[in-house]
């Protein structure tokens, strides 16, 4: 069975290649896909396509209308949804897209440190599953994919 992994939050660090390096090495069949990662891409491809605004509001506006396209789509058609919150920035949209999932009942993995425990308690409490690491993730999706345990 093929599973399809959708990869969300932070960008600044490379948690996304770690998750799927560790499946290739594992053997799984997943399929993955991710918001743009291309900050400036992200921020400004509603003002790049649907025209220049004045107001910084509308210009950010535009951009995140056309990300939550793509994000619905995403999220729609994933199997898994992972969400990373990283410790440096505050990823408001990875919380939302945490919500999302929760509400499409797709299946949610909530990826971050102790130092967001208490902050993402609401976020936690709709996932399936609370991680840490890269690695345990690659051990869920293995035990979804095969039934079977780590080492």
């Amino acid at each position: 069975m093929t599973l399809s992994v959708y990869l969300s939050g932070e960008i600044h660090t490379d948690w996304r290649d770690e998750i799927m390096e560790g499946c290739r090495a594992a053997g799984l069949d997943v399929v993955f896909s991710s918001p743009v990662l291309d900050h400036a891409a992200s921020d400004d491809c509603g003002v790049a396509i649907m025209g220049a605004e004045a107001s910084k509001f509308w210009h950010d506006h535009k951009g995140a209308k056309l990300n939550a396209i793509r994000t619905r789509k995403g999220i729609e058609e994933a199997d898994v949804v992972v969400v990373r919150f990283g410790d440096k920035y505050k990823q408001w949209n990875a919380a939302f897209d945490a919500g999302q999932a929760a509400a499409m009942g797709t299946s949610l993995i909530v990826m971050h440190g102790d130092d967001h425990q208490h902050a993402l308690k609401e976020v936690d409490a709709a996932a399936l599953a609370v991680v840490q690491t890269s690695e345990q993730v690659v051990q869920i999706l293995t035990y979804v994919q095969r039934g079977t345990l780590p080492g």
